[in-house]
């Protein structure tokens, strides 16, 4: 067993492994005012923080807590407005770690979820918790635990949990890791310079690397792999597919709720579609590219990158008479995809991506979408099987290759095949270009409105 979550997760437990309190994954922003009172200070200042505790974070491991998002200041909250629980922590964890001490009784983590904190020293010959970080954002060293590789076996399925989720005690647990860590190696991105887009509830652009870089003012880093000694240029979207399902659940389904249940669609489809979202993708396929016009932004939960700001939001943007939902639902796409190119393009400015871009994730199920994403960045796109499970095979081979002693990347090669190309269609490069330059623009001319509504 091996567990691929979500990142930048904070849960904190006893000596026994029990969460002491809820925990606050990667979107919650709670410790805004922990955030500001820490790297607002300072006499010289980028991106809003202090530029010495940003030189030092840089200088350990390329990156910084430079978001109210980052863990390190959902810790500092709890500290200051969770006394009671703060004293008690035994050691802080992210949630795939938290779910590998349930089964196994053994309380670690692994050196991707660690350099999420960004209190990890990457350099090499140092790698593990840097002190000096530690110290600086004032952080308990007790409550770092132990730190593993992913493809470590942590132990065996206790009696206790095997009881819980109804398998075989004594059943092998591996670290495990992150989406990030996992989802290249699944998408059959190993080899550096190759690059993939995920869309899932978030989204991403991803390079593989041999080397580390930043780009701290688009907010850009190179996160950790599953092997040593190579990394991903990881720039992020919050809310990607999680604005497609904003749309359908608030725009697409009709007036009397046919559609709530959205694992089937209605009868009077005569059972031809196997999902709500399979029957939205055959229907925005009647809209045409550019959807007439209509501009999504889809900073639903505000953003990361290239600009940070959580008080951004989502907008339709060009609305006319003429318009229907086939546009509006067609844009929230569009508006993802134009999101995507613009953190491809600032990947750009510092390392080299692939000429073909792997698509991956849930997003990538709609033939509609594929081509989109073809068509507005230019790229010819691949797809691979099982494109919603990338992060499950991504972790099952890194075990796979632990348990052989293999080289994952190269089992990754040799495992991991497009199953279908989309070319792009140069008879739609005009209109997405408009839009396109029309997007970039929205956030710069209505982020003082943004601020006013929100902060």
């Amino acid at each position: 067993m091996a567990f691929c979550s979500q990142m930048q997760g904070s849960v904190f437990v006893d000596k026994d492994g029990n969460a002491l309190r809820r925990p606050m994954n990667y979107l919650d922003q709670k410790g805004y005012k922990e955030y500001k009172e820490c790297m607002g200070r300072g006499v010289i200042k980028v991106s809003g923080c202090s530029l010495y505790k940003l030189l030092r974070n840089l200088r350990v491991n390329y990156a910084g807590s430079t978001s109210a998002k980052d863990p390190v200041w959902k810790y500092k909250w709890v500290e200051n407005n969770e006394p009671d629980v703060f004293k008690k922590i035994y050691k802080w964890l992210d949630i795939g770690d938290y779910l590998t001490s349930r089964c196994t009784g053994r309380i670690v983590r692994t050196a991707d979820t660690a350099f999420a904190t960004f209190l990890y020293d990457t350099r090499k010959g140092k790698e593990g918790w840097n002190r000096g970080l530690l110290k600086m954002y004032k952080v308990d060293p007790d409550h770092m635990p132990d730190i593993i590789d992913c493809t470590d076996q942590v132990g065996g399925l206790t009696e206790k949990a095997a009881q819980e989720l109804g398998l075989v005690a004594g059943i092998p647990v591996f670290g495990g890791g992150g989406d990030t860590t996992f989802v290249n190696i699944g998408a059959g991105c190993t080899t550096p310079g190759d690059t993939h887009i995920y869309v899932g509830t978030s989204g991403w652009v991803s390079i593989f690397m041999d080397h580390q870089t930043v780009d701290i003012d688009a907010m850009i880093t190179g996160v950790l792999s599953a092997k040593h000694g190579y990394f991903n240029y990881y720039a992020e979207l919050e809310t990607a597919g999680k604005c497609f399902e904003w749309v359908m659940e608030h725009l697409a389904l009709d007036e009397i709720g046919v559609y709530l249940n959205n694992t089937t669609v209605a009868d009077d489809l005569e059972s031809k579609y196997t999902s709500i979202y399979d029957y939205l993708s055959e229907e925005i396929s009647k809209s045409p590219p550019g959807a007439n016009g209509v501009i999504f932004t889809p900073w639903l939960h505000g953003n990361r990158c290239p600009f940070e700001d959580s008080n951004a939001g989502g907008m339709f943007f060009n609305i006319r008479i003429e318009n229907g939902k086939r546009d509006m639902i067609r844009a929230v796409l569009e508006g993802i995809c134009y999101h995507l190119r613009w953190l491809l393009e600032c990947s750009e400015k510092k390392v080299k991506t692939s000429d073909t871009i792997r698509f991956v994730g849930g997003g990538a199920l709609s033939p509609v979408t594929c081509q989109m994403l073809a068509d507005i960045t230019g790229r010819t796109t691949e797809t691979v099987n099982n494109t919603q499970e990338v992060g499950a095979i991504g972790t099952a081979l890194v075990v796979a290759a632990g348990i052989k002693g293999v080289d994952v990347l190269e089992l990754s090669r040799q495992l991991v095949k497009p199953n279908h190309v989309y070319i792009p269609n140069s008879e739609n490069k005009k209109v997405y270009e408009r839009n396109y330059r029309v997007f970039k623009n929205l956030y710069k001319s209505n982020a003082a409105y943004f601020k006013q509504l929100n902060s």
